[in-house]
């Protein structure tokens, strides 16, 4: 399988972090950053603490997160008491 650009910024490598999705040329996750700024990081804190990074980067992440989320479908599924 070969690298799969999902946006400009993020790619998906099986050969990467087992396949996640990470910021083109680096091992960061998508997932991270977004664990960061769950955490409450700031853009700037985490472009302090990561200078390989750009606020592109950060914001190409968010938006990956958003896109995956818009296609998420919901499947009702019947509880019985």
């Amino acid at each position: 399988m070969s690298t799969s650009f999902i946006h400009d910024r993020i790619e998906i490598n099986p050969k990467i972090l087992a396949g996640k999705a990470v910021i083109k040329g680096t091992r960061i996750a998508v997932e991270f950053i977004l664990e960061l700024l769950s955490n409450d990081w700031s853009h700037e804190l985490i472009l302090e603490n990561y200078p390989q990074l750009e606020k592109l980067d950060i914001l190409a992440a968010i938006d990956y997160a958003r896109k995956i989320v818009k296609e998420e479908q919901i499947h009702p599924v019947e509880i019985e008491e």
